[in-house]
């Protein structure tokens, strides 16, 4: 869920822009810039969220309650 958030909100930030990777190669930091791949990794971090969100509901909701600690039961 923590991925998610970040990749939803990163892209919009300055940190964004100041990746190293995008001043090494100028083609990767012109297709950075672009709103249209903010928007791609902003989706992948909503997808992200949501998954990591039903995980979590899945794993409270689907819990089995404690055998009382007898082996074989």
């Amino acid at each position: 869920m923590w991925a998610g958030l970040w990749l939803l909100i990163a892209p919009w930030t300055a940190l964004w822009d100041r990746n190293y990777f995008a001043r090494l190669l100028p083609l990767l930091g012109t297709i950075m810039a672009s709103p249209y791949a903010r928007g791609a990794v902003t989706g992948v971090g909503l997808v992200t969220m949501a998954a990591g969100v039903r995980e979590l509901f899945g794993l409270f909701v689907t819990r089995e309650p404690p055998d009382g600690g007898i082996p074989g039961a």
